[in-house]
């Protein structure tokens, strides 16, 4: 299984880095059932890793449960006028919301 970290994603990361003082804070993302099309994406930046987290370019954590919905999608930094934000790629979703954090598969 594999999780894709796009360049403004690391890029992004490291910026967060430099800006708190801490080298080892990464992105945690995870997948919980919920929301408005049955799951949810759950992202948060931590210095925190557990035992049995994978760890994608240094820079993003999941967790062993997690990993099946997110095979295969891309993590990315966008920013834009109205804000500026982490983003999941996720090809795995058959539908979403317009918050872009709820997805069904």
């Amino acid at each position: 299984m594999s999780l894709i970290i796009d360049e403004s994603a690391i890029a992004r990361i490291k910026e967060l880095r430099q800006a708190k003082g801490a080298e080892d804070l990464k992105l945690r993302v995870r997948v919980d059932g919920g929301g408005c099309s049955g799951f949810q994406y759950k992202l948060d930046l931590t210095s925190e890793q557990n035992e049995n987290d994978v760890v994608f370019e240094d820079s993003v954590i999941t967790d062993e449960i997690s990993m099946p919905f997110l095979d295969g999608a891309t993590v990315k930094f966008e920013s834009g006028l109205i804000g500026s934000d982490f983003k999941i790629d996720n090809p795995n979703a058959v539908a979403g919301c317009g918050c872009g954090t709820s997805f069904s598969i």
